[in-house]
């Protein structure tokens, strides 16, 4: 094996340091339970506004309103 200069090795060393750093940080980013939470309620939120949906979940609450009103009048 070939001898290396030690500043080289050293050069080396830190730029795996500082790739390592940055992959750390880019999974904690990635795995933030914050992040996480936001990401789904945008998409969640992002769902419910399409037509089709807000439609179909106006039709649902509709009739869940009439099944009430109609127990509560057959009591």
């Amino acid at each position: 094996m070939a001898e290396r200069d030690p500043d080289t090795i050293k050069q080396e060393i830190d730029q795996a340091r500082d790739q390592l750093a940055s992959t750390v940080d880019s999974l904690a980013e990635r795995a933030n339970p914050r992040r996480l939470a936001d990401d789904a309620k945008a998409r969640v939120i992002g769902f419910v506004k399409k037509p089709a949906v807000a439609v179909f979940l106006a039709g649902i609450g509709a009739l869940t309103i009439v099944v009430v009103v109609r127990r509560i009048r057959n009591r």
